[in-house]
This record gives structure tokens, sequence and C-alpha cells, in this order.
């Protein structure tokens, strides 16, 4: 048994769209502190909602979490709105990227800081997230919607740096990518596991 007390603990959850449409039943999972957990499955069984019902936006698409709990850091997440879960700790990368187009790279690293409100021992780190994308160094002044998909999502996990989270959600960070971008995205992954102490729940299709 694994002695690495857990951030997050996801306890037997079922999800419902639309007050008639299950999703989840009995899911269980749990992320050590400090470590990587990967979610595989196949498109449609509810990966991404598993993350939505963490990250508490559900509600955005009429879902609703019917049954168990989900704590992070030993703390029910329950009623709790999505911007409070970020500024607690919990970042969700959504699948798609969903960077601000028309804002430039920098803008988008700079809209992140909203989740640092509150919280006196952060700061933004701006040179972190170049440090590790040396790509969108290059490119801050740019548009985001000129990036490419892979620069896209290097930009997505850079908000996610920015707002100092304990957890971050990424939800298929492979998709839409070339093979060679997939093990670049990855690699920086490991890294700031390794480097940074940032637990991560990934969600992937099977291979």
């Amino acid at each position: 048994m694994d002695s690495v007390s857990p951030i997050l603990e996801v306890n037997n959850i079922e999800v419902v769209y639309n007050k008639a449409i299950q999703v989840l039943r009995g899911l269980s999972l749990s992320v050590p502190k400090g470590q990587i957990v990967a979610l595989l499955g196949s498109n449609g069984a509810g990966k991404s909602t598993t993350l939505k019902a963490i990250s508490n936006l559900l509600e955005l698409q009429d879902g609703a979490l019917t049954r168990g709990d989900i704590r992070f850091d030993g703390r029910d997440t329950r009623g709790q709105p999505p911007h409070a879960l970020v500024r607690s700790g919990v970042f969700h990368v959504m699948e798609g990227r969903h960077v601000f187009e028309d804002l430039t790279i920098e803008e988008n690293l700079v809209a992140a800081t909203y989740a640092l409100t509150g919280r006196r021992a952060s700061q933004a780190d701006f040179d972190l997230v170049y440090e590790y994308f040396p790509r969108l160094h290059e490119r801050r002044k740019g548009l985001a919607g000129y990036l490419s998909g892979g620069e896209q999502q290097m930009l997505a996990i850079g908000r996610a740096l920015i707002a100092d989270p304990q957890l971050i959600l990424l939800d298929e960070p492979s998709l839409g990518l070339s093979p060679v971008l997939v093990e670049t995205i990855f690699e920086i992954i490991a890294r700031i596991n390794a480097e940074r102490g940032v637990s991560m729940l990934l969600v992937e299709q099977n291979a």
C-alpha cells in the first residue's frame, strides 16, 4: 500500500447529466501527493466528466454529482465554486486547450494570475513558464490564436503554472498533436512534476 498521502480522493462517485443520463457510476481513484496518475479509457467513457466533477464544472453542462464525494487535500470540495477551487490549488487544463485566441501569449499568462488573488505567499512566475517553454517566450507578443496546436497546449500548461497549483488536471494533452510534439509535451509534464512536485491527474484515450 502506498505510504504517500493522497492530494486527491474520489470516492464512489456518480454523475448524471440532464437529471437523466448517467455517465459515471461507482468511480473511485486517488492521486498521491507529488505523483502523476493516468486515467485511460475509450472515447465517451467519462474521462472528461471525471475531471469536470473534480473541478466542479459539471453544472455548466447541466451535470451533477449525485453520489459519492471528492476530497482535495483532505477537504470536501462539494459546493465550492470552480474559481475557489483554482485559488485553493486545483487547475484544470481542459481538452482542446481553450486559450484566449485574441490575446497575446503574455496576456494569456497575465489572465491566469487571477488564481493568485488572496494568496499572499504566491507570486506570478512568468520566467518559470518561459524556462519550461522557450518557444512561448520567443512569441510572447504574438496572438495565441496564431499558435500551433502544440504551442497552444504549452500555453495552456503555462497558465496552469502561473496559478501555482498543487494539483493539475490534464484532459488529453496529446490530442491532435504529432508524435514528436506529444513526446515533448510529456517530457515537460514529467519535468514539472519532478522539479516542482506538482501532483497531476492525466486522462488519455487508450492506445
